[in-house]
Parts: C-alpha cells; sequence; structure tokens
C-alpha cells in the first residue's frame, strides 16, 4: 500500500505566522509506517514545509511530534517534499497510489483552496475509488472538488467533520480564514457531523475520510487503514 501525506507550503496567513500543524503529520506518519505502508510527502510547492509554531508548544508536542523531530528519515522528507502536481498517482485504471490524506494547519487555508494540484489529486483519487482523507483544516481542500458529472460539489449528501467554526473562534482566526470551514462544508450540502470542541471526531462516508481538529489525526489515520484493509 501506498500513501501520500500532503502539507501546506504557506508560512503566512493574512499576517499570522502558520504552517503545518506537525500532530496531524507526524501521527499519521506513523500510523501508516506502522501498518507497512509505503509512505511519502508532498506539499503544493514542493520543497522544505514550515511547522507552526504553535504545534511544537507545551500540550501540543504529542510522543509523535517528538518522534518525528528526531527521525531522520521523517524529517528529511518534510524537508524535501514531493511537489503535489508532480506525485506519479499512476494511470487511470490502475492507480499506484493507494491514499491521500491532506494534513492541517492554518496554511491549508492559502494554498489548500482554489489550487489546481489539490482540486486534481483530489478528484482523480476519488473518482477512481481511492481513499481520500483530510483532518482538521486539511478539509479546506475539499469545497473546490465536484463529482464526476462536473456540477455537484463533490461532498453533496456526504457525512463529512472538519475544524469547526467554535474551534476557529476559540483561536481567534474566524476573521483571518478565508471562510469557515464548517459552515463552508454545510453550504454545500454536506452531512456536517462533530464532537464537542478538541475532541475527537471521525467521518467515514465511502471512500471519504475526514477528521474534526488535531486530537483525530491519528483516529483519521486508522479509519484509513481500516478502509485499505478491508
Amino acid at each position: 500500500m501506498k500513501v501520500v501525506l500532503v502539507s501546506t507550503s504557506a508560512s503566512e496567513l493574512k499576517g499570522h505566522k502558520t504552517g503545518l500543524w506537525l500532530e496531524e503529520c507526524a501521527a499519521p506518519y506513523y500510523a501508516f509506517k506502522g501498518a507497512g505502508y509505503d509512505v511519502e510527502i508532498a506539499s503544493p510547492l514542493g520543497g522544505p514545509v514550515p511547522i507552526d509554531s504553535g504545534s511544537l508548544g507545551e500540550g501540543f508536542l504529542t510522543d509523535a511530534c517528538k518522534k518525528f523531530l528526531f527521525d531522520p528519515e521523517a524529517m528529511g522528507m518534510l524537508s524535501h517534499t514531493i511537489k503535489l502536481s508532480a506525485v506519479d498517482l499512476g494511470s487511470i485504471g490502475s492507480l499506484s497510489v493507494d491514499s491521500v490524506f491532506f494534513c492541517g494547519g492554518h496554511g491549508t487555508c492559502v494554498d489548500f483552496v482554489n489550487d489546481a494540484s489539490v482540486k486534481g489529486v483530489i478528484e482523480t483519487m476519488h473518482g477512481a475509488g481511492k481513499v481520500v482523507a483530510a483532518v482538521c483544516h486539511g478539509p479546506m481542500c475539499l469545497p473546490q472538488c465536484v463529482k464526476p458529472c462536473g456540477t455537484e460539489p463533490l461532498i453533496k449528501g456526504l457525512t463529512v467533520t472538519g475544524f469547526t467554526d467554535t474551534e476557529e473562534a476559540a483561536v481567534k482566526l474566524t476573521t483571518t480564514v478565508p471562510f469557515l470551514l464548517e459552515s463552508k462544508l454545510k453550504e454545500q450540502g454536506c452531512k456536517f457531523e462533530r464532537a464537542d470542541d478538541w475532541n475527537i471526531k471521525v467521518c467515514v462516508d465511502g471512500n471519504l475520510v475526514t477528521g474534526q481538529n488535531p486530537q483525530s489525526s491519528e483516529a483519521c489515520a486508522e479509519a484509513v487503514i481500516k478502509l485499505l484493509s478491508a
């Protein structure tokens, strides 16, 4: 099995220093490695990924994060990510990638939104029945995507979750993000489910897996593994 983790390349959102929320890459990385999968890390621009310093703070620097920071292979991959548009998915009908997993962090509000490479990978993978996953702000990638008919939002009628409007208010970035993720997903006709703020919540609908927040990172990866093991 092969999984591509997709991180943001953006280090700033309207003057707010940001980047990847490390937990949302580190926990899935080790879950997939533990399952014996081949793992690659990609980003919209390729190259080094900025890490949100907030994710390194007390209470947020999880064991997976600490392990990742001192893991030469993992940090090497994060420092030299593949440009997403250059990722080899394989040929239509025989895709070589089994899942793409979009990590979060407020940097995604910059480069997961209205990005042709992000949109193309999601629509190709989902349309081929491969697993598409996104956690926390990772689902910022979804509103631009459409169903194979080309007119309806990809998530219309699907059960999904993501960083909630109340969680965005709690971190005081409601007016900084391009749109409130929960509200935008609901506008597109999905069935949005959530847990209380900062509690684990994962939704699985067909081959789409979404997680609400950093706390849901590992559970989101485990849901992907369960689908790929079926």
